[in-house]
C-alpha cells in the first residue's frame, strides 16, 4: 500500500482467527506491509462484530466459532500447504489448531498459548493443569520429530512475544554499560551466560497504562483498552513466575511442577489477586498484578544455565501489570465477585482521551547499575497518528504480530518455535516503527526504597531482589 514498505510478498492465503480489538488492529498492517491480495485473506469470527472493518479492506469475513467439534470442518477448505494460519481469537486451542495447520503444510502464529472453553477456569482440574506452564509443555511436545516441519511462531503478541526481544537488546546494552565487550550471542547458553555474567537477578515484564476514556466505567462493567474475555481468563489462572537460582525463601503458597523444565512455579492464588513492586519510567514506583504470561515462563527456561543436571543460574522473571485505570477498578469488581465476569464489558479506542500512555518494558536488574528498564513508551495520540483501529496497548500486540508473521514467512521451515529462539533483530527492525518512544533507563530505585519506616516489615535487606521484597503482602 501507498507510503509503507512492503517487507514481503505472500503468495499464499491467510487465515485470521479472531477479530476483536487485535485481529482489526492488526489487519492493516498486514495489508500495508505483506504483499497479498485481500481476496487471498479469510477471517473466521466468533460473531458479526468487526464486519465493517474487514468490508472496509476488502476480505471475506466468515461469523462462526471454532470449536473442537467442527474447527477441521470449517479449516480445511481454507487452508492449504504454503498458506498461513494467524490465532488471535480467545477459547479456541492453540494445539489443536498447530496440529491441523501442520497436517496442511499451512504456517502458524499466535499471541497467546490458549485451551479451549473452559481450560482457564474449569474447577474441576487441578490448579496445575490451568497454568500457563502445561499448556506450553503441551504445545512443546509437538517438537518431537518435527524436522523441516512448517514453522509455528508460540505467543508472539506484545508480551509474551516482543518483551523477549526487548529482554535481548537490554542485556546487550547493559553488558556495553558496564564494560563488557561482549558480541550478539549465537546460542541460548551464550545469552543465559551473558544473563549470568552481567549478576541479573530479575526480570520484571513492568507495564504501566495511563489511558483513560471521559466515559468512566459503570458498576457490572468490565473496562480495559484489549480483550475483556482474554483478561478476564488470565486473570484468575494461578499466578505464575519463573524462579531465580538466587531466591532463598520458597513461597509459602508456592508449588513446584512435577515434570517438565521446572523453569517457573506457581502460586496457589489467582494472579488477580497477587500484586508486586515493580517500576517504569514515566511513572516510577508501582504496584502491579503479577498475572500470569507464558514469557515468565520461557524467559526463564531460556535463560537457566544447567551444570551436571542441576540449575546453577536463572533469572525471576514475572509480569508486573498496572492496567489502565478503569480496567484496575473492573479487577477489582471482578475479584469482589470471587471471578464472576461482569454483564457488560466494554474495551476503550475511539474514546480514549490524548494523552495517555502505555509503557510496556522489561526491567531487568541485580546487576552492576542496578536496574535497567528497557522498552516502548507508546501514547494513544502516536497510536492513532500510526495505524487505524488501535490504542496503544493494541498497536504494541498487533506490530509484534505483524513482525512475527513476516518473520515465519521468512524462516518457512522451523517447527514450533518461541520468541526467545528468533532474530530478535529482524523481529524489533519491523516492530519499532509501531512503538512510539523505544528508550533504556537506568534507575537506582529497588523494592526496599521507602519500606520499614511507617510500618514494621519483615525484609531480607542483604538481597533486595528477593522475590519476598517484590511481592506485596
Amino acid at each position: 500500500m501507498v507510503g509503507h514498505r512492503v517487507h514481503i510478498d505472500f503468495p499464499g492465503r491467510f487465515v485470521i482467527v479472531g477479530f476483536g480489538c487485535i485481529g482489526q488492529g492488526l489487519l492493516p498492517l498486514l495489508r500495508r506491509h505483506i504483499g497479498m491480495a485481500p481476496d487471498r485473506i479469510t477471517i473466521l469470527a466468533a460473531d458479526d462484530s468487526g464486519r465493517e472493518v474487514a468490508a472496509a479492506y476488502g476480505v471475506r469475513m466468515i461469523s462462526k466459532p471454532l470449536l473442537p467439534e467442527n474447527h477441521r470442518q470449517i479449516l480445511d477448505p481454507l487452508l492449504g500447504r504454503g498458506d498461513f494460519l494467524l490465532n488471535v481469537s480467545v477459547d479456541v486451542a492453540s494445539r489443536a489448531l498447530i496440529s491441523h495447520a501442520r497436517a496442511k503444510g499451512a504456517l502458524y502464529l499466535d499471541t497467546c498459548i490458549e485451551p479451549w472453553p473452559g481450560g482457564y477456569a474449569d474447577p474441576t482440574v487441578p490448579l496445575a493443569e490451568r497454568t500457563n506452564y502445561v499448556l506450553r509443555e503441551q504445545v512443546l511436545a509437538l517438537r518431537d520429530g518435527q524436522s523441516g516441519w512448517p514453522t509455528a511462531v508460540l505467543t508472539h503478541g506484545a508480551n509474551p512475544g516482543l518483551v523477549s526481544h526487548f529482554v535481548k537488546r537490554a542485556l546487550l546494552n547493559i553488558a556495553t554499560d558496564t564494560g563488557l565487550a561482549v558480541t550478539s550471542p549465537g546460542s541460548r547458553l551464550a545469552w543465559a551466560d551473558l544473563a549470568c555474567t552481567l549478576g541479573i537477578r530479575t526480570i520484571h515484564i513492568a507495564e504501566r497504562d495511563t489511558q483513560v476514556s471521559p466515559v468512566r466505567k459503570q458498576v457490572n462493567e468490565f473496562v480495559n483498552t484489549w480483550s475483556v474475555d482474554g483478561f478476564v481468563s488470565e486473570a484468575q489462572q494461578p499466578c505464575e513466575l519463573g524462579w531465580g537460582s538466587h531466591e532463598r525463601c520458597f513461597p509459602s503458597d508456592g508449588s513446584r511442577h512435577r515434570s517438565g523444565s521446572q523453569a517457573a512455579i506457581y502460586l496457589r492464588q489467582a494472579g488477580c489477586a497477587t500484586r508486586v513492586r515493580s517500576w517504569a519510567p514515566g511513572t516510577g514506583p508501582f504496584h502491579g498484578f503479577a498475572i500470569t504470561h507464558g514469557e515468565s515462563i520461557s524467559i526463564a527456561d531460556y535463560l537457566t544455565v544447567r551444570q551436571g543436571g542441576e540449575t546453577s543460574y536463572r533469572p525471576t522473571v514475572h509480569y508486573a501489570y498496572h492496567p489502565c485505570d478503569d480496567a484496575l477498578l473492573s479487577l477489582h469488581e471482578f475479584c469482589g465477585r470471587n471471578f464472576v465476569p461482569q454483564e457488560q464489558k466494554r474495551i476503550l479506542m475511539d474514546d480514549i482521551a490524548p494523552g495517555g500512555i502505555d509503557e510496556l518494558g522489561v526491567l531487568l536488574a541485580g546487576h552492576r547499575r542496578n536496574a535497567y528498564w528497557y522498552g516502548s513508551r507508546l501514547s494513544i495520540d502516536e497510536a492513532r497518528q500510526l495505524a487505524p483501529h488501535n490504542s496503544a496497548t493494541t498497536l504494541q500486540v498487533c506490530a509484534a504480530a505483524l513482525a512475527g508473521v513476516i518473520w515465519a514467512i521468512e524462516n518457512p521451515c522451523r517447527g514450533v518455535i518461541e520468541p526467545e529462539e528468533m532474530d530478535f533483530e529482524r523481529v524489533l527492525e519491523i516492530a519499532v516503527p509501531y512503538l512510539g518512544s523505544v528508550v533504556g533507563t537506568y534507575t537506582t530505585w529497588t523494592p526496599l526504597a521507602g519500606r520499614g519506616s511507617l510500618f514494621p516489615e519483615e525484609l531480607d535487606e542483604a538481597d533486595a531482589w528477593q522475590f519476598s521484597n517484590v511481592r506485596v503482602t
